[in-house]
């Protein structure tokens, strides 16, 4: 007798459980819904820019000496490069800041000027006059400095915030703030108050927690994501997504998910992507994680081809010239 009662609560266990494995299942599966209809969002990093080898690369490599063999003149974080962006099919455009000297921000990658352009020192330490006299096609070179097929065309051609932010008054951008003082997310909040609030509905700030948390403390209006939230939206997610929960570092920000991980996300993909988009947060998948910092995106047709045909969300990539016409061909009208 006893051993039958034993018996009958672990078959009633077993089935409690099954039931349960069902329901997480199905209450996690995309395979039901209907994928959005807007084509798949695309980010382009840089705009169209000089692409290098990504593998071995170090914070202090000059990525400017080893870019592969040039397929157009275009230079990254320039207006030509931006506007191109958009001609392919951009919907939001990723650049980088630097506050200058005399108090703007000048759009420019690196910390520094020796790499990329024929100046010296660190960019903050110029004014805007004074880098935008530089050629920041300089240091370009795909053959260990025996030719150099972009100096000279990039002579006056570093902008201004305000300059990207008044050439596309309508564009879509991601900024990145480089260093890891809260100042100057105060004084960038400082800059982007003046614009009116549907310009500011465009904009998206990233970079360090320092100035991104200062910036946003300053001007709430205007959508963030710190690096910290980054990654803990993707680690918090993996972990409780099961439950449709909705991590705070997920909230009103981005989730960047690598595409060899993404398969293993609760929801992917169109569960995980409206999950977010309640939450006020995009999707954005990059190129495969393999150790180190994400910075690879989706920039041939394999790695495109890797996610789902309906996949909807957004994609990063550095070859938005590429990759804009590609999902136009494998989302048609």
């Amino acid at each position: 007798m006893k051993g039958s009662r034993t018996l009958r609560s672990v078959a009633v266990l077993l089935a409690v459980v099954a039931l349960a494995s069902v329901l997480l299942f199905a209450g996690n599966q995309s395979r039901w819904l209907q994928p959005p209809a807007a084509r798949p969002f695309l980010l382009s990093h840089r705009g169209v820019h000089q692409t290098f080898d990504v593998r071995g690369l170090r914070s202090d490599t000059c990525t400017a000496a080893q870019i592969h063999a040039p397929t157009h003149a275009l230079i990254e974080n320039t207006l030509p490069s931006m506007r191109a962006a958009f001609d392919a099919g951009a919907d939001m455009v990723e650049f980088d800041v630097h506050p200058t000297k005399d108090g703007a921000f000048a759009v420019f990658h690196d910390w520094t000027l020796e790499c990329r352009t024929e100046g010296r020192g660190v960019v903050r330490d110029h004014t805007l006059a004074q880098l935008q006299a530089l050629d920041v096609g300089y240091g370009y070179t795909s053959d260990g400095g025996k030719t150099y097929p972009l100096r000279g065309k990039g002579i006056g051609l570093m902008p201004s915030l305000s300059q990207v932010l008044s050439e596309f008054p309508t564009g879509r951008f991601l900024i990145h703030m480089k260093s890891r003082d809260a100042e100057e997310g105060r004084l960038l909040a400082g800059r982007l108050a003046a614009l009116d609030a549907v310009q500011r509905s465009r904009l998206v700030v990233y970079g360090s927690d320092e100035p991104v948390s200062a910036l946003n403390q300053a001007l709430p209006d205007i959508r963030v994501a710190p690096r910290s939230a980054l990654v803990q939206c993707l680690l918090r997610y993996a972990a409780l997504g099961w439950s449709s929960y909705m991590p705070k570092a997920c909230r009103s920000g981005l989730m960047l998910v690598p595409v060899n991980v993404s398969p293993w996300l609760w929801g992917w993909p169109h569960r995980l992507q409206r999950r977010l988009e309640t939450a006020g947060t995009g999707l954005v998948v990059i190129g495969s994680y393999a150790g180190g910092d994400f910075s690879s995106g989706i920039d041939n047709t394999e790695t495109l081809a890797e996610l789902p045909v309906d996949y909807r969300g957004g994609l990063w990539t550095n070859r938005i010239e590429r990759i804009g016409p590609a999902v136009r061909s494998r989302v048609p009208d």
